[in-house]
């Protein structure tokens, strides 16, 4: 989890992604930000993530995307 903490840091300082959620639904987490997350996870985590995971609910939290990334990994 610290690496995906650090990712999500790089690309939005200043949020506490560990307590924050609705990430999407707030807008903490827009558009932009989402296909530079895409890529660094998917560069970090070595898995990819295709165009059925985007959806909102996987990437609404820490622990949401925590569970998208080892369902990938386990499929992997």
């Amino acid at each position: 989890m610290d690496e995906l903490l650090a990712i999500l840091q790089k690309i939005k300082p200043g949020v506490d992604f560990e307590n924050e959620t609705g990430l999407v639904e707030k807008r903490i987490l827009d558009s932009m930000s989402i296909v530079r997350l895409v890529q660094a996870i998917n560069d970090e985590f070595d898995i990819e993530i295709t165009v059925s995971d985007l959806v909102p609910e996987n990437f609404d939290s820490v622990s949401a995307m925590m569970a998208l990334i080892e369902r990938l990994e386990d499929e992997a």
